[in-house]
């Protein structure tokens, strides 16, 4: 199934894709790889969730934060190539989770990012090799920051 049929088979529904907030590209192709820069869990309102995991907000809210940087990438991913089916898989993912000191659990929170897009692209070209690291503040006291490369159509 193509990853536009999924986004409609599960009812996703996607922001609209967050401008630039600085001197970058969302999105570098560079040799068929789709460099996407860091996206934050922008809401269809255009708010963002804000927050410290472990302080202010707990894991599952760090999870759905995740998620939701997803929905917010795709977005993005969508606006530059017009359609979501001109992505080929998943290569690499980086989170960066917004966490108190001892807080241990970022990769259950960044696996919000990573179940979507397993979701929307299946197991084998959804899936990627992550790291995700816990961070002691990011802009606008986001939740978490996730950057990544995707392989695209030529």
């Amino acid at each position: 199934m193509s990853a536009e049929a999924k986004i409609t088979e599960l009812k996703l529904e996607l922001p609209p894709a967050p401008k630039a907030m600085g001197v970058y590209k969302p999105v570098l192709v560079h040799n068929g790889l789709a460099y996407v820069s860091g996206h934050g869990p922008l809401k269809s309102d255009g708010s963002l969730l804000a927050g410290k995991v472990g302080r202010t907000v707990d894991q599952q809210a760090g999870y759905d934060a995740a998620r939701q940087t997803g929905l917010a990438m795709l977005a993005t991913l969508k606006a530059h190539f017009g359609s979501l089916d001109k992505i080929k898989r998943l290569v690499k993912t980086l989170g960066m989770v917004n966490a108190v000191d001892d807080f241990t659990a970022q990769p259950a929170v960044i696996n919000g990012f990573s179940d979507l897009m397993a979701e929307v692209f299946g197991p084998d070209n959804g899936v990627a090799a992550r790291s995700a690291i816990g961070v002691s503040s990011l802009p606008g006291d986001i939740i978490v920051e996730v950057e990544a490369i995707f392989e695209v159509e030529a």
